[in-house]
């Protein structure tokens, strides 16, 4: 699995990191975790150039967050609500994450976004209750786009460190990143089984909780 993903980057360049992180932001089939350590891996081994692999994959990170951030603006919390517990199986997002999330970006607005995007777990889901607070957009991409770079040049910079050592990692990164996406596909699927339609609910569009 690493060597297609390897293949897949160095064949598809800074355009194809882009687009592998815009759509793992949105709906991950292959995790940021594995393709900026592998599209770093490559610009270690000379494939590609460090610089533009970080640009690369924060472009395309930012991309993905903007898209969340404009589905919670244009909603609002109640119909983002009603969406996640119609439809959240399959994204593996609940009610209760959108009201944990928001809780926690009313308490910290730019902190929330900065940190939430250094955050694996909250990294996309924080950019919905941005939107649905209708934070100001640049002001969203600011923190976005610093957050991402650092997210991204972290584990672009760890693969970076390995790429010139080809010859003795490449075997243990297969087995490594076929173990690792294993986990996170188990992960789904356990998330898909046990996902609860249940939760609190908005009784208004300002965001009033009421218990169900």
């Amino acid at each position: 699995m690493f060597d297609w993903i390897t293949a897949l980057v160095e064949r598809t360049g800074y355009l194809g990191i882009a687009i592998l992180m815009l759509v793992e932001n949105v709906f991950p089939p292959i995790p940021s975790e594995v393709i900026m350590p592998v599209a770093g891996y490559s610009a270690g081994s000379g494939g590609l150039n460090l610089v533009a692999v970080i640009v690369a994959g924060s472009a395309g990170s930012v991309g993905g967050a903007y898209f969340w951030y404009l589905v919670g603006k244009r909603l609002g919390l109640a119909r983002v609500e009603r969406a996640t517990a119609r439809w959240g199986r399959w994204l593996t997002i609940e009610p209760q994450d959108i009201h944990r999330a928001s809780a926690w970006f009313a308490r910290n607005q730019e902190r929330a976004v900065l940190i939430g995007r250094l955050v694996p777990t909250i990294r996309t889901l924080i950019s919905i209750p941005a939107g649905i607070a209708h934070m100001g957009t640049p002001r969203f991409l600011a923190f976005t786009t610093v957050g991402s770079v650092l997210f991204c040049a972290a584990l672009a910079v760890a693969g970076y460190a390995l790429g010139s050592q080809h010859k003795l990692v490449s075997e243990w990164m297969n087995v490594g990143t076929n173990l690792f996406l294993a986990a996170i596909i188990a992960l789904y699927l356990y998330r898909v089984v046990t996902f609860r339609r249940g939760g609190r609910r908005i009784s208004s569009g300002r965001g009033e909780l009421q218990g169900k």
